[in-house]
């Protein structure tokens, strides 16, 4: 004889259903593994490799992007040569100690990501690094 429980109708549930919780853990967990690969920022260079420490982060900073073409972009949005230090002030306002990282693509000059690194050296920025891509073992 099998033991069978009833509960009387005016008592309360006390079991939790988690399956729809699990299917909407479930499907938050494949957006964000969709997503991350895109969260990268703006344009795409192709960055040389280091095997330096990376820096640690207190802020989001300012990222300043030269293409393989020498095309420059602050974020996103590109820039005339000329009119670096304007946008990056405007940008940062007015603030000379935001951090900003300098991308070159590596078929870039060096002389060049250099040039654009001590203008912003020489405006009084005191935070600027450069980004290179993990050291890979061949």
């Amino acid at each position: 004889m099998a033991f069978k429980f009833y509960r009387p109708k005016n008592e309360p549930m006390s079991e939790i259903n988690v399956t729809p919780f699990v299917d909407v853990m479930l499907v938050l967990l494949i957006i964000f593994m969709v997503t991350a690969p895109l969260l990268t920022v703006g344009v795409q260079v192709d960055l040389p490799e280091s095997s330096a420490d990376s820096l640690p982060e207190e802020a989001e900073p300012l990222t300043l992007t030269i293409n393989s073409k020498g095309e420059i972009f602050i974020q996103e949005s590109k820039v005339e040569y000329e009119k670096i230090i304007a946008k990056v002030l405007a940008v940062s306002k007015n603030r000379t100690d935001t951090r900003i990282y300098v991308r070159g693509d590596k078929t870039i000059n060096y002389g060049r990501v250099l040039e654009i690194m001590g203008l912003l050296s020489g405006s009084g920025f005191t935070k600027v690094a450069l980004i290179s891509e993990p050291y890979k073992e061949r």
